[in-house]
């Protein structure tokens, strides 16, 4: 089954001082189905490692992407429009465009599953076609 991924795990992954990289390295390495990076996910991760993490870190993430170990997905000019209303449905949250692109990639791809730290977003987002995400590895 997919796994859509958003960028604090991916940073994680990468971070020997973060307290859940064990829990994502073992989420990523046990994960049987493709693993999902929004594109505009994967632009946040490229500038959080560097800034984060390092340069090496950054570049790993790279050789990762051009390796296929991460499937990269470039939203659709018609999930744009999707997006923006979905930014004014909600507003008071102010998800933005990284974690709407999640939330819309996760209806194309067909899965509910998400790696995400962010429960504030994610546990009040709500899948299109309603019901509610699967958060991992909390929920796991």
């Amino acid at each position: 089954m997919t796994l859509v991924l958003d960028a604090a795990p991916l940073v994680a992954a990468s971070d020997r001082n973060d307290r859940m990289q064990s829990a994502v390295e073992r989420l990523l390495r046990a994960e049987p189905g493709p693993l999902v990076v929004p594109a505009p996910v994967s632009a946040e991760v490229d500038y959080l490692l560097a800034r984060r993490v390092g340069e090496q870190a950054r570049q790993a993430f790279m050789d990762d992407l051009a390796d296929g170990r991460f499937i990269v997905e470039c939203l659709r000019e018609h999930e744009y429009r999707l997006i923006a209303q979905l930014e004014r449905k909600y507003a008071d949250l102010a998800p933005g465009l990284a974690d709407l692109s999640i939330v819309v990639l996760a209806q194309r791809v067909g899965t509910r599953r998400i790696a995400t730290f962010d429960e504030r977003h994610f546990r009040a987002l709500r899948p299109l076609d309603d019901g509610a995400f699967i958060l991992l590895p909390g929920d796991g």
